[in-house]
């Protein structure tokens, strides 16, 4: 399965790290919840900055990450997700730094996040938020949701399936991000929003549906089922993709 070579890869990524990060001096946290719930008659989006994909391949070449995310806010995003995983996703940590001077609105690292060291390494990079995946995590799911809000991080857990958010719910996680993206078949089936917000609702959370909008109709169609949308393969393969945001955000 492409997760577990993932998680692979990523575990001998994470060797190489220092034991401890720098603290990052007069940095200020913008919180992404907080910008999803200030969005006033507009879909708010998180847009994704990524290179490749292990279901695409590559996506877009020579991003120039300031630029991107520059046209991404001025196409209405409440928030920037960036990919730093290098070897599928084609990203790099130092991505992070590069779209924080470029905008003022919340930033996610999306990583596969196995260890501990990489909510402190999230935290030196300058993100506000980090993604924490149920499937990856297990057990240690409310542990690590624990240790990002200590660092001044806001988690964004991701689910797939009803035993994970039962999981994400026993976590202190205000952020539920439901992926519609089958990670061991990387199929995509919006209908796993429409059949896990529910429960999500019901516990007050915040729900972003995650992958799979490829078009104003199918935000309009998600719309009752979850407060935002994480969107990045359909923005990144168009060619004007500050255009097709404002598709998203208007629809």
């Amino acid at each position: 399965m492409i997760l577990d070579e993932i998680v692979r890869r990523t575990q001998k990524r994470v060797e190489r790290l220092p034991a401890t990060f720098p603290e990052q001096m007069g940095c200020t946290h913008a919180s992404l919840a907080d910008a999803i719930c200030s969005a006033r008659q507009k879909n708010p989006v998180i847009a994704e900055i990524k290179c490749a994909s292990p279901s695409g391949g590559i996506i877009r070449r020579n991003v120039d990450m300031a630029m991107m995310a520059g046209v991404l806010v001025d196409g209405g995003c409440v928030g920037l997700s960036v990919l730093t995983e290098p070897y599928f996703f084609g990203g790099s940590g130092a991505d992070i730094a590069r779209v924080k001077a470029a905008v003022s609105v919340p930033v996610l690292r999306k990583d596969f996040v196995v260890d501990m060291r990489q909510i402190d390494e999230t935290r030196a990079l300058g993100a506000d938020a980090v993604l924490l995946i149920a499937a990856v995590l297990g057990d240690r799911l409310p542990e690590f949701v624990d240790v990002a809000y200590g660092a001044g991080l806001e988690p964004l857990v991701e689910v797939r399936n009803t035993d994970e958010v039962d999981c994400a719910l026993a976590t202190r996680a205000h952020l539920i991000g439901i992926n519609n993206r089958n990670l061991a078949t990387m199929s995509i089936d919006r209908s796993t929003t429409r059949i896990l917000s529910e429960k999500v609702r019901a516990d007050h959370r915040i729900i972003v549906s995650e992958s799979g909008m490829r078009s104003a109709d199918d935000v309009r169609e998600m719309r009752p089922y979850c407060d935002a949308f994480l969107i990045g393969s359909s923005l990144m393969a168009h060619q004007a993709p500050g255009k097709k945001l404002e598709e998203f955000v208007c629809a």
